[in-house]
């Protein structure tokens, strides 16, 4: 892992990598370094590492306590689109203008891109946990709706190191079987009136899933009308989560159980 660029501001510490073929962003607090549960983001669908939308959920993050991480999934950010990324964008944007379904195509397609994101997700989380400042025992939480549900559901399934995971906004036939291998708990997000995937796929999505303990947050809007309290509400789960993981290690800087308490203000 190589890092390119370091900036902090707001007691926040954003430091850009790469590790091989993949582009990452780090996002650390200021202060003590001991270890610390860290946070994976899976963006959406078009977006990338940097999006306005995962850098605020990750400052956030850290000011609970804890160190996020994101890095661009393959054909977005800094990595370039192959042909066959190419090929199937273009699908997608020609299905949508037609009025046509688009779910089926864009789950297709985000599966090619899970093959090659799980071993990159996996490779990241073994390089940062070398660094003193996230620890190699440190507890891992998942966040990622949409295309980060797509790439989240099967690492959630084939990585042990995650705790607890944050989905939704997804559904489609292919994801089933996977997700009846995620065992961790599970919060998952539901919006009604979904112009992209309709709320019965999404259910039935969230119905597949094999983790004992999971929640469904559902409420009106289209797909990317997610209110605010719902960020705060998926810090909550992973905070209380990710504590009862963490109780034992040896840690300097915030207590755990604060964070969640520090998530719900």
């Amino acid at each position: 892992m190589q890092f390119t660029h370091d900036t902090t501001s707001d007691d926040v510490r954003e430091r850009l990598f790469t590790l091989d073929d993949v582009a990452g962003a780090l996002w650390t607090p200021v202060g003590p370094a001991g270890p610390r549960p860290l946070i994976l983001f899976g963006h959406g669908g078009g977006q990338h590492k940097q999006a306005p939308s995962v850098v605020a959920r990750a400052r956030r993050c850290v000011a609970a306590g804890f160190s996020a991480v994101a890095i661009d999934a393959p054909g977005h950010g800094d990595r370039p689109k192959t042909e066959r990324d190419q090929q199937a964008i273009a699908a997608i944007r020609r299905r949508r203008a037609a009025g046509e379904p688009v779910l089926e195509l864009i789950v297709s397609y985000n599966a090619a891109l899970a093959a090659e994101a799980i071993p990159e997700w996996q490779a990241t989380l073994d390089a940062l946990q070398k660094l003193d400042e996230i620890g190699p025992a440190a507890p891992v939480g998942y966040w990622g709706v949409s295309m980060g549900t797509t790439i989240g559901v099967p690492l959630a399934a084939a990585e042990p190191r995650i705790a607890a995971a944050v989905l939704g906004l997804m559904g489609g036939d292919a994801l089933a079987e996977p997700a009846a291998l995620v065992t961790v708990p599970v919060q998952f997000l539901v919006q009604w009136d979904d112009e992209l995937v309709a709320r019965e796929t999404a259910l039935a999505l969230f119905d597949a899933l094999g983790s004992a303990e999971k929640t469904l947050h559902a409420n009106p809007g289209g797909h990317a009308d997610i209110p605010a309290f719902e960020h705060e509400s998926a810090l909550a789960f992973l905070a209380r989560h990710l504590d009862d993981q963490f109780q034992g290690m040896p840690t300097e800087g915030v207590g755990w159980a604060a964070a969640e308490a520090t998530a719900r203000r």
